[in-house]
């Protein structure tokens, strides 16, 4: 089968290259020429434009989209939409907010184009071990891009979960998941670091967990990684970003009255991260020295609050 990929980054250009290897062609569009450059030399056909993959393609034709949620999504689905016709589909593989599915699935179907959202996991191991894909759609637009999903998809890692944004709306739940996995599993060994009297070896720890373990996962196989010797983690700082995913599942979550203190509290400690000389901590150490004269830590005179950022890290 052969599909055209829009957006060439590390998901992407994976894909691409998974895709050929199973026996797909893929013409392959980037807004750069490096990014092009590198799937040609592995086999990928590339495009110029969004029209020039567009007229590559055999009807009925499909063309997967793995660029940034949001306006870069929308504006590249706008386009397709101008190029394709009847009987084609657009996938939307990044991670969009489900609630713009519906919005580009009714937009396109104006023009008889099919829409599919594929919620994709599988980050940058997702070449060798494949990628789970959570597919939500029609079932004459899911049968169209099937081949592809099974090829993607490890055995067993593909399914149509429902209708248009069931996709996007089980990946948001499941990178909520993520973070409550995380965090656990991040609070556990900063536990275990702070032994000091133990002299516990959390590398060591992390391996055989792997095996036979209640709490073994794939997330604790790449924490086996991370904590290997040479692995660089002394030089990692503690500034944890989130791509909203989170948020979102903490977000529909009020809405629909569910409670998820895990995920809630992991999202938040996100936050937190990004603020290691935070004024709620330095308030809540004035305010114990206020009311039962506890000690506070005070910086020299004329430190500068980046400087106490810089000190606190």
């Amino acid at each position: 089968m052969k599909i055209g990929m829009v957006g060439l980054g590390k998901m992407g250009a994976n894909m691409t290259q998974r895709l050929i290897d199973k026996g797909h062609e893929v013409v392959a569009f980037d807004v750069s020429a490096e990014a092009r450059e590198s799937v040609a030399a592995k086999g990928a056909h590339t495009a110029s434009s969004l029209r020039d993959m567009i007229t590559k393609l055999d009807p009925p034709r499909v063309a997967w989209v793995m660029v940034p949620a949001g306006d870069p999504t929308t504006d590249t689905i706008a386009t397709l939409k101008g190029l394709m016709g009847s009987g084609d589909v657009v996938v939307d593989g990044g991670n969009s907010n489900y609630r713009d599915a519906r919005p580009s699935a009714e937009s396109l179907a104006k023009n008889g184009i099919g829409f599919v959202d594929a919620g994709t996991s599988g980050g940058v191991w997702g070449l060798s071990e494949g990628y789970c894909l959570m597919v939500g759609g029609t079932n004459e637009a899911v049968a169209t891009c099937e081949p592809l999903f099974v090829a993607l998809a490890p055995e067993g890692g593909y399914a149509h979960v429902g209708p248009v944004g069931a996709g996007h709306f089980v990946k948001m739940v499941h990178n909520g998941i993520e973070y409550g996995l995380m965090q656990a599993y991040a609070e556990g060994f900063e536990l275990m670091e702070h032994a000091h009297e133990l002299d516990l070896d959390l590398h060591q720890i992390a391996s055989i967990w792997r095996y036979g373990s209640v709490v073994r996962s794939w997330l604790l196989e790449l924490t086996e990684r991370a904590l290997a010797p040479d692995s660089g983690f002394e030089k990692i700082e503690g500034f944890v970003v989130d791509s909203g995913e989170g948020r979102w599942t903490v977000q529909e979550a009020l809405k629909r009255s569910v409670p998820v203190p895990v995920i809630s509290a992991s999202v938040y400690q996100r936050f937190a991260s990004r603020e290691p000389d935070a004024f709620s901590n330095r308030l809540l150490a004035a305010l114990r020295n206020q009311f039962g004269g506890h000690a506070v830590v005070s910086e020299p005179a004329g430190t500068s609050s980046a400087a106490r950022s810089k000190n606190a890290r």
